[in-house]
């Protein structure tokens, strides 16, 4: 690891072509200018994964990929369309260095990056030809084994799939680059969400792969991948990094206190009770937080240009759920002792974890069963850690089977600490029972209610009144809360609907909405329109086949969190009385309002 500048022949930002620029996206493989890489952390590690050029602490691998994209045409991909005059979209203007960031430089990266306008679309399959997910994979599978960067990450953008395993060849591109000993194919990879413990035919990993065929640097490199999240956990809470080439690949930092106090004690022993599936979740989050914290860090000390704001928590992900987004950004919250405290803890869970599937046999099933496995990794996803899975801890026999070495007496405090965490699991599971029959009791209603509407004509009335949200609050709400005075307003005794008409909104609220003059109203509005959107969006379940709905949902989702950051600025810059910056921000936040109008029309429709 070092701290290097980048120095290549295309030194300019790759979105408005700055000179000089001191930050790199690493997934899309271009540098960026300060005012673009705003926008760009601003969009999500899911989008484009940022990192500075000069105060980054850079694995020089990784460094090497950035430069040999960037150096050979990787912004290509990302502008095809615009580079070619017989595009459809080549009316499309670039911006330049001098052109305002917001709206001309946010509003292209968006279009760029994120809703990929310019990217080369594949052509489609005629009737009976394999799907073309699996055409592009195939020619990826051919493609790493060469130099040929910018091929490699064309089809990745395309659709291509890291983890495919060839039928034929018996293995999977990793294995490929492995084979063939091209480093730079394999770093993509890795970035692009490739498997490194996947088996071949032959029961081979892209480590043994290397190694065999006398890669010891790219092995070396590959082991130093498995553990990146730990590593980089580490090495936040200023450990040292492992040296894995001697068999140690995690390493505990010194917890300042000894003492253990009793609630600290029983969350640790919850944490041990969360499934393997959400345990993964949870250190992708916090992998994501480290680097936003780590990224905020840098950037308070770089930047000097007021309209640059700052990333104040992790940014809506529209392929999570709203649960997970809500959760994921209230991290921010966490005092940095506390976020210490339990990265710590983290760390020494997945320890633990790592051991018990270390005693796992090596004539488990279960290795039989990993080449049947198909990766759930996306291409837009970070590549994080592998942690055990359910079915490796079922390979173990139970605890009373097992032989007993050197066992030392239990102590009457530890069977108090089990007995306590199981009396508590017992009732979560009870109220875990309680709330499954209320959201059964719910359905049934809700069913019988859109029934009852459907047969009478009269109600038809209710559905042609635009959706309207009372934003205008006392207090500050930070969670989702339902009002029950809010029942007496309905027309008959039933549960509370979002579809249900507000009363008496023109004549009460109207000039409170038309004020400007509040000029601390505006994040506090903001933040009961996420309450609200949040609302909206649990009645709808999380995994549907309707596009409209999944559409309309991302749509919520991203604006929502948009328009907090723009009432922000809004208020900043009448609190400011900067008339210009307050007018466009005021525009930002009507924009994003119509697209939530529009999203929760369109949810409205599918449900009448």
């Amino acid at each position: 690891m070092s701290r290097v500048k980048s120095r290549t022949q295309a030194e300019v930002c790759g979105d408005c072509g700055a000179s000089d620029p001191s930050w790199a996206s690493i997934n899309r493989g271009i540098l960026l200018c300060s005012d673009c890489c705003s926008v760009h952390r601003s969009l999500g590690r899911h989008i484009s994964q940022v990192k500075s050029l000069r105060q980054g602490v850079w694995c020089p691998a990784v460094l090497n990929l950035v430069n040999s994209l960037n150096a050979h045409g990787a912004n290509s991909v990302w502008e095809h369309y615009l580079l070619d005059p017989s595009g459809g979209k080549s009316m499309r203007r670039k911006p330049n260095p001098k052109d305002s960031l917001h709206p001309t430089k946010s509003d292209f990266i968006r279009e760029k990056h994120v809703n990929l306008a310019f990217v080369l679309k594949p052509n489609i399959l005629e009737d009976g030809a394999p799907s073309l997910e699996t055409e592009l994979s195939k020619q990826l599978h051919a493609s790493v084994r060469t130099s040929n960067l910018e091929t490699s990450l064309r089809l990745l953008v395309q659709g291509a799939d890291p983890n495919f395993f060839h039928e034929e060849k018996q293995s999977t591109p990793l294995h490929v680059a492995a084979k063939f000993g091209q480093a730079s194919q394999v770093e993509l990879l890795l970035v692009y969400g490739a498997e490194i413990s996947v088996l071949d035919g032959n029961g081979n990993t892209p480590v043994d792969i290397a190694r065999s065929n006398n890669h010891n640097v790219i092995a070396d490199r590959l082991v130093e991948a498995m553990y990146e999240v730990t590593d980089r956990i580490t090495m936040f809470l200023g450990g040292k990094r492992p040296d894995h080439a001697s068999g140690k690949h995690l390493v505990i930092p010194e917890q300042h206190s000894s003492e253990v106090d009793e609630q600290l004690r029983i969350a640790r022993g919850k944490l041990q009770l969360v499934p393997n599936k959400m345990f993964e979740e949870l250190v992708m989050d916090l992998y994501d937080e480290v680097d936003r914290r780590e990224n905020e860090a840098i950037w308070a000390t770089t930047t000097l240009n007021r309209d640059i704001v700052a990333v104040p928590f992790l940014p809506t992900n529209p392929y999570l759920s709203a649960t997970r987004n809500q959760g994921r950004q209230k991290l921010a919250r966490f005092s940095p002792l506390e976020f210490a405290g339990l990265l710590t803890d983290v760390l020494m869970d997945a320890k633990r974890r790592q051991n018990m599937a270390n005693l796992r046999p090596l004539d488990s099933p279960t290795l039989s069963n990993m080449k049947q496995r198909e990766s759930n990794l996306s291409d837009d996803e970070p590549l994080y850690d592998a942690v055990a899975s359910d079915d490796d801890y079922a390979a173990l026999a139970p605890i009373g089977q097992q032989p007993v070495v050197n066992q030392s007496p239990v102590s009457s405090t530890s069977n108090a600490e089990v007995e306590t965490l199981r009396k508590q699991l017992k009732l979560y599971m009870s109220e875990i029972t309680q709330l499954k029959s209320v959201v059964k009791q719910l359905s049934t209603e809700n069913s019988a209610l859109k029934s009852q509407y459907v047969e009478s004509p009269t109600n038809s009335s209710l559905y042609t009144v635009p959706l309207r949200i009372d934003i205008n609050g006392t207090e500050n709400e930070t969670e989702p809360v339902s009002d029950g005075q809010s029942s007496s307003q309905s027309l008959s005794k039933r549960p509370v609907s979002m579809y249900e008409q507000r009363l008496g909104l023109y004549g009460n609220r109207a000039p409170e909405f038309r004020a400007t003059t509040n000029k601390g109203a505006f994040v506090p509005c903001a933040e009961r329109l996420r309450i609200a959107v949040a609302e909206l969006i649990a009645i709808f379940p999380m995994q549907t086949s309707n596009d409209i709905v999944k559409t309309a949902i991302q749509a919520l989702n991203e604006y929502t969190s948009r328009i907090q950051q723009e009432s922000d600025h809004l208020q900043k810059s009448l609190i400011a009385v900067d008339d210009s910056a307050a007018n466009h921000y005021m525009q930002e936040v009507r924009n994003c309002a119509l697209q939530i109008a529009s999203a929760t029309k369109a949810l409205v429709v599918q449900f009448q």
